[in-house]
């Protein structure tokens, strides 16, 4: 098992002309991993990133950041074009960060299929025609993803920020729609806490179409503080064989654009090393496990 933390814990959005400092302190906490939130791709320097991170130590995952206008199921073909563009980019930053990952697969993790806080659907049927509009448009960039040895891992977010996958089964349904070794889930126990009756057996259900794991308290704050069911949630990745990373996405009031996107109106832990610092050590402890699969 591998550990790292979102950009989000500490800055938002990540600059390499500025953040790239971030890097080593994220290294010097014990993270293998830093996932870099692409908020705004003009803003990082993918060569920089790689070249600091390797002579760090430090692996780097790219995470897509789908707000408005980023929406694959946008009945509007131009917003769906510029988005696929935009995840294309993902995928070429993903690969050119790979040799950093030391043999763990690349991925491109997030709610891939549509933006984040979009309008919700009025009924089912338009629902559904915006995930088979997602799907169709996932085809392609599954393949693209596979020419480039990157995997897509398509996140099931709560209720309050999208209407169109909220748990595993709806997941699992548009996976089968796109039908490519490519694209898995992305899974995060905040929202799982949220939307699914069992987290564990949620994972169960994903099985080894699990590509991407957020290990995140239920109020955002440090891991292991909160409701999470983490000794479950433990053995249901050692259940379902999950060899990739778990990494640490919170979010506190000090980074004011992302608190109030996921409404964080109050103090949910001391600062923002601690949920990164004290939420590692929680998880090393609770998911490193003798018995774990070993990344090969």
């Amino acid at each position: 098992m591998r550990f790292g933390v979102n950009t989000f814990n500490f800055v938002s959005p990540f600059d390499t002309g500025v953040h790239l400092p971030l890097l080593e302190r994220v290294r010097e906490m014990g993270f293998d991993l830093i996932e870099v939130a692409f908020e705004d791709p003009a803003t990082i320097d993918v060569a920089a990133l790689a070249e600091r991170a390797s002579e760090l130590g430090l692996g780097v995952l790219a995470c897509g950041v789908l707000g408005p206008g980023r929406n694959l199921a946008a009945a509007d073909a131009a917003e769906r074009r510029a988005t696929a563009g935009y995840i294309r980019g993902l995928i070429d930053a993903a690969a050119r960060l790979a040799p950093t990952l030391g043999g763990l697969p690349p991925v491109v993790g997030g709610p891939l299929y549509g933006a984040v806080g979009k309008t919700p659907a009025p009924d089912r049927d338009t629902r559904q025609r915006e995930r088979d509009r997602a799907a169709a448009e996932l085809r392609p960039l599954a393949a693209y993803a596979g020419d480039h040895g990157v995997r897509l891992a398509l996140e099931a977010l709560n209720r309050f920020e999208t209407d169109l996958i909220n748990v595993v089964e709806q997941g699992l349904a548009i996976l089968d729609a796109i039908d490519s070794p490519h694209v898995g889930l992305h899974l995060d126990t905040f929202h799982m806490h949220l939307e699914e009756r069992d987290s564990a057996a949620a994972i169960r259900r994903a099985g080894d179409r699990l590509y991407h794991f957020h290990a995140c308290e239920n109020d955002r704050g440090v891991p292991g503080r909160g409701q999470v069911a983490w000794a479950a949630v433990a053995a249901a990745l050692r259940d379902v064989g999950y060899e990739g990373a778990a990494v640490i996405e919170s979010f506190t009031p000090e980074v004011t654009s992302i608190a109030r996107a996921v409404c964080i109106w109050r103090d949910v832990a001391p600062s923002q090393d601690a949920i990164a610092t004290e939420g590692l050590a929680f998880l090393k402890n609770e998911l490193r496990d003798t018995r774990w699969p070993k990344v090969s």
